[in-house]
This record gives structure tokens, C-alpha cells and sequence, in this order.
């Protein structure tokens, strides 16, 4: 017998396996247009003393950040880190089911714009290539008005950009996205007002901040869709509820003001608003939102209920137990807005390249406009040798406008966007995906370590097994005692206990023997005192393997152990210092998905292990019927010998996810490199796992590596094109074969790319 275990439930505090440190300060930032800007926002926050740890969401202008436990919460400093970083902020409260905005605000700033470029990119286009008017006085002076307008109107957020990006002696896609459309602008500016013929491109100017603004509008409402599995849960709660009133009345209230202790009527097809116990009544619950399981459960009284699920054919009176972010939806959300908003360490490689990546393109559009305006000549050679194999394209005539517009394009085609969304976009579509399937991902490094395991380890009770053994048999091997006599104190020996094992023997007598000086041995079993006679006795109940540690003598129990164990069942023995007095067959039946589980593990190509406490006999039945190759069993395992087998298999290259639900698993979820919790597990098990599966059966692992593989597979396809873009665009504007309009286009295009393949996970289904 090993150390307590919790009653199967639905999940109770996730925060506390899933929250950092210290008091939640939310923020709304302005001014990050991409990946880079996110990074040195996360930064800049992160050098506030007694900040514990800071998350950015691009795709929602925000940022949370978590205090240490005994750091004073100096929210000025966080905003004139900010500010000293080049961005604003304000300190916000943090978002309930009616304030969440999802990214709607941040779609709707770049819609406006959109407008606005539109309605000035699309005239110019009109008169430059279908009417041809790019040569007459009147047009160039229209032009010139309507690409100010744009300038002013649609650029004013990447200029603002630039500018706190200069004080702050760094640089962002704004940076690019300025110096490219000023170029182009205030050439054609300086051309028009001293009368040169040359070609104007002021259509180029307005077209590059309205195509990148396209480009930022769809990627804030693919953002918005990638929340989706976050808004769903967010709009569970109900807004209000039946409280009963002391006197029996009911008065409808707001759900916010529910106190702890109130008594709520919840009738058939209402909502439940908090998380409560049922005092009275019978009906059935729906909790597939919640846990992904989408059979009903049956509630009557003393059953849990939890605040979004819904009550569906009878009427229940609850008494509430928690409120606001104590309730099981709001930790859920808090542990999927962290997933959503956390870093992989993979994106690490796009934050170096990202980091250095604005200096070196400036560096790279000087030295092209410094050689197609000094050397035109060999400028022009390469080009031409190069459209050989290429495309054709007609060259700027001008000596000073292909030194100008190159460079242009240079800088907008490199805009890092795609690569600063590259990881994530898919995070949050992935952990998003999860959430729907009552999967809950820590965060995307939790991600990243799923999508990387070779070998899956699963505990056998509560794990593999349903958790709920029964005493199949007593056999009384001592003439000093009658069964009546044993049962009694074997029950009133495991009763102060909560392992399964214990909880099953105690079952069988509802009054006991009464011990003193008791202790429970994790792994091995209990012990105690009873008065006999006038003194005391000391009484074991526990493993064989214990007992027989204790010098007490087995033999006679030798054929009922052979018997039992053949059967899959494990054997306890109650003794007292040197003679064993009964032997106690409990046997627990495999879980009916446990086979299947397996299998779907091994077709993904993973090494599946059974490690438990039981005897070799017994665990090789589960094993068989579970479909575990018997060469990967390892039993009669101690609690703290499962974190070592954990250890060896990693010594052998092994990337070892294990699957646990009890307190005596908490060090091999520990040393795991992932840690999967079924949703019964021990506050404990929770803390030390990466993944905690809502619904308590095991059908999702598969299911969460497969996810996670999925997502893996997508950050690394995302970055690739990332780079794939920069790595042929920037050479290729660089050589003149992308004018800025088309680079503006391909950067956004670029993004497009980037953020549909990561919500291609929405859709994931396992093979």
C-alpha cells in the first residue's frame, strides 16, 4: 500500500499545478507589432525588481506579470520599464466572460486602417495602370495628396513605432515598415516639387503600410479564431443565478455575488454558475466543455458540481464551495491563457536571429542602394544575368530611384512578423486544440517535451486500473482469532488510511479494532497497536514484501498467494511482529480503454512501460491484458524507485513521459521529462505534472502526445517558412527583382502562411 490518494473527481485547484509565483498585474501594451517587440517587452518587464515572471500575448496587446511572494508590487516601475523600452502601457483588471476582448480590439485598430490605405491605394493603382495618368501634372498632385493622407493617417501607428523605438535606441517591423514607405514617399515628394520627370511612387508608398496593414488585420482575426477554445470557456458561466433565500423564497442574483455557503436551485437546462455540492435532488451533468468526456455524469447528494457545466433532466439544489477564481473553470482558463501566452524553447532560435535581424537588413538595404547608386553598371550586369533564369523586370530609369526603391524593398520584404509568430501561433492553436479535448497543457515548453517522447511509463492503480480494488477473499491462517475477529482489525487498522487498498479492507467492516501509535509506510503498508489482555500488540497489514522485510514468517500463506496472483490479484497480509495471521486478495479490474491506449501508443512508435508496487505476478496479468510487453514491466517498485527507473531510461536516451495520479508518483512526474496527471490526482501529482487530463480516464494520452507531436511538427514547418521567406526575399529585393508593393504583399502573405498552418491544429484528429 502506498501513500493517500484523492477520491476520483473533477479537477480541483489546477492553480495550484499551474500558477507561478506571486500576485497576477495585467497590463494592455501599445505599440508591439511583432514577435521582436513581444520579446523586448517580456524584457523590459522582466527587469522590474520582484517580478517572478512576465507573459506577452502579441495577439492581444497584453502582458501578465507575476510577483514573488515577498516583492513589493511597484506597477509604476513595471510601466516605466516600458516606456524606457520604447512602449506604453496601462494597468488593467484582470478579464472576466465580459471583458475578454480577444484580440477584436487589435483587429478592429488595423481594420481602420485597411480603410483608410484602401481607399487611397486603390485610386492610384486605377490611374497609374489602367488609365496611365502617371504622367500628367494634374495626377501627380492628386497622388501626392492621397498618399499624405495615407501617411499621416494609415502610418501613424508605425511611425509612433519608430519613434519610441529610436528613443529607445532599438528597433522593430515599425522601424522597416517607416524607413521603407518614407523612402518611397519623400523621394517622390522632393521629385514632384523640383519639377524632376522622373516617375513618382507615391502609389508605392500607400500601397506598402495598406498591404502590411492587410497583413496585421487578418493576423489579428486569425488570432481571434485561434482563441476560440478560450472564449468558448470564458462564456460558459452563466451571468446570473437562483439563490434560496433563508426562508425558502429564491430571488435571482448575479452570479458574482455568490458567496461561499450560499444555497443555489439549478433547474433542468440551467447553467451551473460556481462550484457547489449537492445538497438535494438527482439529475445528470454535462462536463464535455470542461473535461472533453461527453457521456453525462449522474449527481445526487454530496456529488461536486462545477461553475459552465450544465444540469440536463432534473432538478438539484446546490450549496456553493467556491467563487471567482477559486472555481475550477477560472483556474482552467488562467492555465490555458499561460499556455496560449508561454515560449518553447525553440522559439529561442527565432528571438537570437530576430535580435540582431533589423541592424543587419538596414546594414544590407544601405549597401544596396550604396551599389546600385555608385556602381549602377555592375548593379544591372548581375540583374541581367540573373532575369535570365529569373523573370524579367522593368528597372527604375533613374540613377537615385533604384537607389532609393531597392533599399525600400529590401527593408519591407524583411519585416521579421512571420518569424516573430512562428512559435506562438501554433502554441496557442495547439493548447487551444487541448482544451477542447479536457487536455491541459502547462505551457509550450510542456508542449515542445510532449512532442519529443519515446517512451510512455503508466502507474498501474487508479492509472491503468480503475482505481476502486475490492477484497475478493479473506483467509484466516491463525486458530487464535475467527474470521469475525480479523476482518475487524484489519478494517480498523486501514481505516485512517486513503490508499485504494486500504480504503477497500476497511470497506468490508464499517467498525474496527481501535490502534494507537499508528503509521502508514508509503509503498509498504500500516502498522499499530491494540490492547490484548491487558497489553499491547503490534498488528501489520500491507505488501508481502514488506512483512517479509519484517522478519514475519509467509510460508503458510504460500498456495492462497499462488492462487490469487495467477488471477491478477494483489495480496495483502495482516501479521502481527513474527506470525502472519490472514492473507486478503483484492483485485481491481483494468480500466476498458487501458488496451487501446497502448496500442495507439505503439502505432505513434512509442515504448510503453508498466511500473507499480505489486508483485511480479500481478503485474504481469495487467500488463497482458493491457497489451505491455512483458520485457517493459517493472514490479514490486517502491515510491521512490519509480523516479530511478525514470532516471534509467533516460541514461539510455529515452525521453520518458510518465502517467500517474497519486502522491507517490509526484517524484517520477518530477523526473520525467513530461508528467502527465490523470484529473483524480493527488494535489500533489498535480504540481509536479506538465499535463493534467480533465477527464480522469487515459484515452487522452495518446491523444496529448499526438497533439503535441502535431504542434511540434507545425512551429518547426512555421519557422522554416519564416526563414524561407527572408533567405530568397531579401537577396531578391536586394537585386531589384521585387518592387516595395510586391514586397509589401509577400510580407504579408508571409504571415498569412504562417498563422493558417498553426490553425490547421484546430482541426487535428488522431489516426
Amino acid at each position: 500500500m502506498g501513500a493517500p490518494a484523492i477520491e476520483p473527481h473533477l479537477p480541483q485547484p489546477v492553480e495550484s499545478s499551474l500558477s507561478a509565483t506571486g500576485q497576477p498585474t495585467e497590463l494592455a501594451v501599445t505599440g508591439m507589432s511583432c514577435g521582436n517587440c513581444a520579446r523586448h517587452v517580456g524584457e523590459a518587464l522582466q527587469s522590474v525588481p520582484g517580478v517572478a515572471s512576465a507573459r506577452v500575448t502579441l495577439e492581444k496587446n497584453q502582458a501578465s506579470v507575476r510577483w514573488a511572494p515577498s516583492a513589493p508590487q511597484n506597477e509604476t516601475a513595471l510601466l516605466h520599464a516600458l516606456a524606457e523600452a520604447g512602449y506604453g502601457g496601462e494597468i488593467i483588471q484582470p478579464l472576466d466572460a465580459h471583458g475578454h476582448d480577444h484580440a477584436e480590439h487589435r483587429s478592429g485598430a488595423w481594420k481602420l486602417n485597411l480603410i483608410i490605405g484602401l481607399a487611397g491605394m486603390i485610386p492610384l493603382m486605377l490611374g497609374e495602370w489602367i488609365f496611365h495618368w502617371e504622367a500628367q501634372n494634374w495626377f501627380r498632385w492628386v497622388s501626392f495628396v492621397i498618399a499624405t493622407i495615407v501617411q499621416v493617417f494609415a502610418g501613424a501607428g508605425f511611425y509612433r513605432g519608430a519613434w519610441n523605438q529610436f528613443k529607445a535606441r532599438s528597433s522593430s517591423m515599425d522601424t522597416l515598415v517607416a524607413l521603407g514607405s518614407t523612402t518611397a514617399y519623400a523621394y517622390s515628394v522632393w521629385a514632384l516639387f523640383t519639377g524632376a520627370s522622373t516617375h513618382l511612387y507615391f502609389m508605392e508608398a500607400a500601397s506598402i503600410i495598406t498591404l502590411i496593414s492587410v497583413g496585421h488585420w487578418m493576423e489579428a482575426r486569425m488570432g481571434t479564431k485561434a482563441s476560440a477554445a478560450l472564449k468558448d470557456l470564458l462564456q460558459l458561466a452563466p451571468a446570473k443565478a437562483r439563490l434560496r433565500n433563508a426562508d425558502g423564497t429564491l430571488s435571482e442574483v448575479a452570479a458574482s455575488e455568490l458567496r461561499i455557503g450560499d444555497a443555489v436551485l439549478l433547474k433542468p437546462g440551467d447553467q451551473v454558475p460556481t462550484d457547489g455540492i449537492v445538497l438535494d435532488g438527482g439529475s445528470s451533468v454535462d462536463e464535455s466543455m470542461l473535461t472533453g468526456e461527453s457521456a453525462p455524469v449522474d449527481k445526487d447528494a454530496g456529488a461536486l458540481l462545477f461553475g459552465g457545466t450544465t444540469n440536463l433532466d432534473g432538478q438539484l439544489t446546490m450549496k456553493v464551495t467556491a467563487t471567482g477564481e477559486s472555481t475550477a473553470l477560472s483556474q482552467v482558463i488562467a492555465a490555458v491563457e499561460k499556455a496560449q501566452s508561454s515560449r518553447a524553447n525553440i522559439q529561442r532560435l527565432g528571438d537570437k536571429v530576430s535580435n540582431v535581424f533589423v541592424p543587419i537588413v538596414v546594414v544590407v538595404a544601405v549597401a544596396a542602394g550604396l551599389w546600385w547608386g555608385l556602381a549602377p553598371g555592375s548593379a544591372r550586369a548581375v540583374h541581367d544575368w540573373l532575369s535570365q533564369y529569373l523573370w524579367q523586370v522593368h528597372l527604375h530609369p533613374g540613377l537615385w530611384a533604384a537607389a532609393l526603391i531597392i533599399p525600400a524593398s529590401v527593408l519591407i520584404i524583411a519585416c521579421p512578423c512571420a518569424m516573430g509568430l512562428a512559435t506562438p501561433t501554433a502554441i496557442m492553436a495547439g493548447s487551444n486544440a487541448a482544451a477542447r479535448r479536457g487536455i491541459l497543457i502547462r505551457d509550450g515548453v510542456a508542449l515542445e517535451k510532449a512532442g519529443e517522447v519515446t517512451a510512455v511509463l503508466f502507474d498501474k492503480t487508479g492509472t491503468l486500473t480503475m482505481g476502486k480494488p475490492a477484497v475478493a477473499e479473506v483467509k484466516v491462517l491463525s486458530t487464535a482469532y475467527a474470521s469475525e475477529e480479523i476482518t475487524r482489525l484489519a478494517a480498523g487498522l486501514a481505516r485512517p488510511s486513503n490508499h485504494p487498498l486500504s480504503k477497500a479492507i476497511a470497506a468490508v467492516q464499517p467498525e474496527g479494532g481501535n490502534f494507537f501509535d499508528w503509521q502508514e509506510f508509503r509503498g509498504s503498508g500500516v502498522q499499530g497497536n491494540h490492547t490484548v489482555n491487558g497489553g499491547k500488540q503490534l498488528l501489520r497489514l500491507g505488501s508481502l514484501r514488506w512483512l517479509g522485510e519484517s522478519q514475519v514468517d509467509l510460508r503458510t500463506g504460500h498456495d492462497f498467494v499462488e492462487t490469487w496472483t495467477k488471477q491478477g490479484a494483489t495480496v495483502l497480509g495482516l501479521a502481527t511482529e513474527k506470525e502472519l495471521l490472514a492473507v486478503i486478495a483484492l483485485r481491481d479490474t483494468i480500466k476498458p480503454g487501458s488496451k487501446e491506449v497502448v496500442a495507439k501508443l505503439k502505432r505513434q512508435g512509442l515504448r510503453v512501460y508498466l511500473v507499480t508496487g505489486d508483485n511480479a505476478r500481478t503485474a504481469s496479468m495487467v500488463a497482458e491484458q493491457a497489451g505491455i510487453d512483458s520485457a517493459n514491466i517493472r514490479a514490486e517498485v517502491r515510491p521512490e524507485q519509480k523516479a530511478a527507473i525514470v532516471q534509467e531510461l533516460q541514461s539510455r536516451g529515452e525521453r520518458v513521459a510518465f502517467v500517474g495520479d497519486g502522491i507517490n508518483d509526484a517524484p517520477a512526474l518530477e523526473q520525467a521529462d513530461l508528467g502527465i496527471a490523470v484529473s483524480k490526482a493527488s494535489d500533489i501529482a498535480r504540481a509536479a505534472a506538465d499535463i493534467i487530463l480533465l477527464n480522469s480516464e487515459i484515452e487522452a494520452v495518446p491523444e496529448s502526445l499526438g497533439l503535441a507531436r502535431a504542434t511540434l511538427r507545425t512551429i518547426k514547418q512555421n519557422l522554416f517558412w519564416a526563414f524561407f521567406y527572408n533567405a530568397v526575399g531579401i537577396p531578391l529585393a536586394a537585386l531589384g527583382f521585387m518592387s516595395p508593393v510586391l514586397c509589401a504583399a509577400a510580407m504579408g502573405f508571409s504571415d498569412v502562411i504562417v498563422i493558417g498552418n498553426a490553425l490547421r491544429l484546430r482541426k487535428w484528429k488522431l489516426r
